[in-house]
């Protein structure tokens, strides 16, 4: 469908004078790429109202060549990104994306991107014998990384062989060297999925890598959007207004006109090289250094002064997994919802499971069997199957995102005998650390569902909770905020 209304080039310092102005913006000069400027980053988004960190005066490299990183990682900012106006706690965010990823999802057809002549992006060019990806100041981002990894908070834009489908994806991106990066994509991910059918066909994969544009890019990117749906409208749902892209010169594949810096290339048959070690979201390295696809870099374009959008995995808290955890919620609200789970409260997906690995849902139970209901499928839904462990139920009065009330319900309302479901050979994967004690020559791992609700048919009797009540607990704290802060 056609959209008339102007297009949107997602850029990104547009975004950062928004953040600055809300004061959640801190600049840092002179940190060194090599760990310094991670181990800084890691450590800041581990603060209570962390900034995001906007790096210059890199050693190395010229005075306004930038990395950005923690762009995510508060309610504030998140909200900012999606447009969603000030959420000043999760509790507001979440509440307030309720039902917007399904409404996103259903509007994404009337906002085709829209190709424009020129942008930003293309104020610099650098092609054949000028191609260097060390131009710029990609981090080591840890001790054990295999290498300069520049793209991490990246849109890997890839195409389809057999239809005109344009996936947008987030994958890493090492450094080869000067003009090759490793392109690692997990099986089964929409990218891998477009990658394995040129490879098949013999033909070379059309890839360009935009490092960094307004945040909502990368964002979008790393969520599950439905297959076949190109990213680019789903990010032009949300902006209400269509993304403007200009074409790459070589793949024609489309890319933000505003981004920072673009890398165009081609994935050629049978070119792979030793990739990694890489953290993932988890906070461990699950493997070795793997074989993995090769995109040799022919053209890359930038703005003046460029950023490098920088969100490294590691121990969670890390970079982005607060707004996995924020995103991941309100998907799995909307799962629960359309498979006819009713009086869903909320969901968490807790950033210590790497917002997949230990995910909690509040019901209010309303028949035998409820509560049950709703933990196997927030365990095996669409969104929340690969490599979820554990899946919690609790009752209204628990909130699923406060870790000590969940525990709380986990300790004093289960009989471990009763209450806890075990799925064998459920979806796992490789990446996850526990695999190297799988059994299995295939990726499955078991999963438990806890109910840790009081139980449906002694409901009544249960004995009451002794605290003060939720309606006493608010008066108070509003006539006593000098005490309580």
């Amino acid at each position: 469908m056609t959209n008339t209304l102007p297009a949107h080039s997602l850029d990104l310092r547009a975004w950062l004078e928004e953040v600055r102005a809300f004061g959640e913006l801190k600049e840092v000069p002179g940190a060194h790429w090599n760990l310094e400027l991670g181990a800084i980053s890691e450590l800041n988004v581990k603060r209570a109202n962390a900034p995001a960190l906007l790096f210059d005066e890199i050693p190395d490299y010229p005075k306004g060549f930038r990395v950005l990183t923690c762009s995510t990682a508060s309610p504030a900012r998140l909200s900012s990104i999606l447009r969603l106006g000030a959420q000043e706690s999760h509790r507001e965010l979440v509440q307030t994306l309720r039902g917007k990823p399904k409404q996103w999802q259903s509007q994404a057809a009337e906002y085709d991107p829209v190709t424009v002549e020129t942008g930003p992006v293309l104020e610099n060019i650098q092609s054949g014998s000028d191609v260097d990806l060390f131009s710029f100041p990609s981090p080591l981002w840890h001790e054990k990384d295999g290498g300069r990894y520049i793209g991490t908070g990246c849109m890997v834009v890839t195409k389809d062989l057999d239809s005109d489908w344009v996936n947008v994806g987030t994958y890493r991106m090492m450094i080869h060297d000067k003009t090759h990066v490793g392109l690692d994509m997990i099986p089964g991910k929409h990218g891998a999925i477009q990658y394995d059918k040129h490879m098949k066909a013999g033909k070379p994969f059309p890839v360009a890598i935009v490092i960094g544009c307004d945040p909502l890019g990368y964002l979008i990117s790393g969520i599950e959007v439905p297959f076949g749906m190109c990213e680019l409208n789903y990010i032009g749902a949300i902006l209400k207004q269509p993304v403007s892209v200009v074409r790459g010169q070589l793949t024609g594949l489309p890319f933000p006109s505003a981004s920072e810096i673009v890398l165009e290339g081609w994935a050629h048959p049978g070119d792979e090289r030793i990739e990694g070690p890489f953290g993932e979201f988890h906070g461990y390295y699950p493997g070795k250094a793997e074989t993995a696809p090769v995109v040799t870099i022919e053209r890359i374009y930038y703005r003046n002064q460029p950023i490098i959008m920088g969100s490294p995995p590691a121990k969670p808290p890390n970079d982005y997994s607060y707004s996995k955890a924020v995103m991941r919620s309100a998907l799995l609200v909307d799962a629960l919802q359309a498979a006819g789970v009713p009086d869903v409260e909320g969901v968490w997906a807790h950033e210590i499971g790497g917002a997949r690995m230990f995910n909690v849902v509040s019901i209010r139970q309303r028949y035998a069997g409820h509560a049950r209901q709703a933990g196997h499928i927030l365990s095996q839904c669409g969104v929340g199957a690969y490599m979820s462990r554990y899946s919690v139920v609790v009752d209204e009065d628990i909130d699923p995102s406060n870790l000590q009330e969940v525990m709380w319900a986990v300790a004093t309302r289960t009989d471990p005998d009763l209450d806890i479901d075990i799925i064998k050979r459920g979806m796992g994967s490789k990446n996850d650390p526990m695999s190297i004690a799988n059994p299995y020559k295939a990726p499955f791992a078991s999963k438990a569902i806890i109910d840790a609700c009081r139980p449906y048919d002694f409901i009544r009797e249960f004995p009451e909770v002794a605290e003060a009540s939720k309606e006493l607990q608010e008066k108070v704290r509003g006539k006593w905020r000098h005490v309580l802060g």
